[in-house]
């Protein structure tokens, strides 16, 4: 294919290849987004980019979309949005005004963990991880979802299952010795040892054809409120900030360590609803994998990095920490809407 005609394939939403659709900006949510998709979708200038988050608040749908799509650029961006807006100053310096703002409301949601000392790393991830009384959404699916609530949740899934691995991946050149053979160990099982049919991505891909979704990157965007963009950004926010490492390897570890049993609860409650073993391999493959890793993150990675690390000790806590609370205020939304017969997804 010429650069012609993928671009041509681009505009009519195929992609290069004819078979991934385009991946484009969704919809703005309010002037936050208006403002700003209205500079990306013309070509960059030295401009400033205001954009007013005074009092957003952390599942706010138009300020958390605003971060995702500044944050998305780094990633597999925008078909249509210029690649130079990547690294443009004044996306930039608009992109730090809502981290700054994304920083204080996670401050606010999230006490950082008491910590007696980088040694104590190990035990109070397992403490942290371990105290967990919020509402159970995988015990739901379990036992209750209907077909088209699951639907829902792979959907908001999607955001982060058909890039995953990719935020914590930011850490592996920021860390030296141990924990960076650790990490690297967890991600070349999380990118499927070097196959793409066995990459995680791929296998979520694979979950929502099962149940009749759009598999394209990005094909929900639209469709998911505030606090599910809000758990990506945390992973990105941490992962382009070499300040914040210790954050991410922390919020890896929190996902890893309670990863097997909701994703064991996850493959009986799609098999319940009627999928078969490719649409419930994702899930499988995690109540596996992520028993070994859960033990490579939390002392290869985690303790290693603490001992070596020791002034970022409580940053590796706090990161855990909102990893599992971004989590449960999730869960708290989807049930809650849910709860009332609701869909828990935004309406095209």
């Amino acid at each position: 294919m010429t650069a012609v005609d993928a671009r041509r394939a681009r505009r009519e939403g195929r992609g290069a290849t004819g078979r991934e659709p385009a991946t484009r900006l969704p919809a703005p949510r309010g002037p936050v987004t208006a403002t700003l998709f209205d500079r990306l979708t013309r070509p960059p200038d030295d401009s400033p980019i205001p954009l007013d988050v005074t009092g957003a608040e952390l599942g706010d749908d138009d300020f958390q979309l605003a971060l995702f799509a500044c944050y998305e650029l780094h990633y597999q961006g925008f078909d249509d949005v210029d690649e130079r807006w990547e690294w443009a100053p004044p996306l930039l310096a608009a992109r730090m005004e809502l981290e700054r703002r994304f920083e204080e409301t996670l401050a606010a949601a999230v006490p950082r963990p008491p910590l007696d000392g980088p040694v104590e790393v190990r035990r109070a991830l397992r403490e942290l991880t371990a105290d967990d009384d919020g509402p159970s959404l995988s015990a739901f699916l379990s036992r209750r979802a209907g077909l088209e609530q699951f639907r829902e949740f792979v959907i908001h899934r999607s955001i982060y299952h058909l890039k995953e691995a990719d935020p914590h991946t930011w850490a592996i050149p920021r860390l030296r010795g141990r924990p960076k053979a650790a990490l690297v160990e967890i991600q070349a099982d999380e990118y499927g040892g070097g196959r793409a049919e066995r990459m995680h991505s791929e296998l979520f891909r694979a979950t929502m054809r099962g149940l009749g979704l759009d598999d394209s990157y990005g094909a929900y965007l639209g469709r998911v409120p505030g606090i599910t963009l809000a758990i990506s950004n945390a992973m990105s926010l941490f992962g382009l900030h070499r300040r914040l490492r210790g954050a991410l390897i922390g919020h890896l570890a929190a996902l890893e360590m309670t990863s097997s049993l909701p994703n064991r609860r996850y493959a009986i409650g799609l098999r319940r609803l009627g999928g078969d073993d490719t649409a419930a391999l994702f899930y499988d493959e995690h109540v596996q994998a992520d028993a070994v890793h859960e033990q490579i993150a939390c002392h290869d990675l985690c303790e290693n990095f603490a001992a070596e690390h020791p002034w970022l000790a409580g940053d590796v806590l706090y990161g855990a920490a909102c990893a599992l609370r971004l989590e449960r205020l999730w869960a708290e939304y989807i049930l809650g809407r849910w709860d009332a017969g609701l869909t828990s997804l935004r309406h095209p």
